[in-house]
């Protein structure tokens, strides 16, 4: 049998792809901002909770350690370039919502705005914020979860993500994800 050649790297995140969303924040019109961040997860179910990774120099870093609120906005294709784009300006110089055309709409649990045009919204209230070097990482439990109504199928009125066509960030790219391949338990599901 061959050995398989791999390479040794220091550090940088090799757990790829990661989701690219746009967190809004902000308690008050005049300082909405979008930020866009891929280093984020569901991090418990019970209750549910996620995380983002923000650096302490960002703009809008303060919002959320003032505000202890925020709403992750899943990105689909459509959305990918206004995504990218929220990545690369700051709110320092920019009001993004004005400048993408996006559509605030009010969260009904947290004090942030939602992105309309998003396929999904979570609604974050933070319940820790953890120093971790680069980044500090703001645990959140969702409160509220809207859904766009053209992601429930007709026949299950079950969400079908797949309608969504969210997209993914790896090394330096954006990937549409793609093909459904099993449900949860299919390897071992009778037959």
């Amino acid at each position: 049998m061959g050995k398989i050649r791999k390479r040794i790297l220091r550090g940088g995140n090799m757990l790829n792809p990661t989701p690219v969303v746009m967190v809004s924040c902000g308690s008050t019109l005049d300082e909405y901002n979008i930020i866009t961040i891929a280093w984020t997860g569901t991090v418990n179910s019970d209750p549910p909770m996620c995380s983002i990774s923000v650096r302490p120099n960002r703009h809008s870093y303060p919002i959320l350690k003032r505000t202890g609120a925020f709403v992750i906005n899943l990105v689909d294709k459509e959305l990918t370039p206004i995504a990218d784009w929220c990545g690369v300006r700051s709110g320092k110089k920019f009001n993004k919502f004005f400048e993408t055309g996006l559509t605030p709409i009010r969260a009904t649990k947290v004090n942030a705005p939602m992105i309309e045009e998003a396929p999904v919204n979570l609604e974050c209230k933070v319940t820790q914020v953890i120093p971790l070097g680069t980044h500090d990482l703001f645990l959140a439990e969702i409160v509220a979860v809207h859904v766009n109504e053209k992601l429930f199928s007709a026949k299950t009125d079950a969400i079908d993500l797949q309608r969504a066509k969210l997209v993914t960030y790896s090394h330096g790219h954006y990937y549409a994800l793609g093909e459904k391949l099993g449900k949860f338990g299919f390897s071992v599901e009778k037959k």
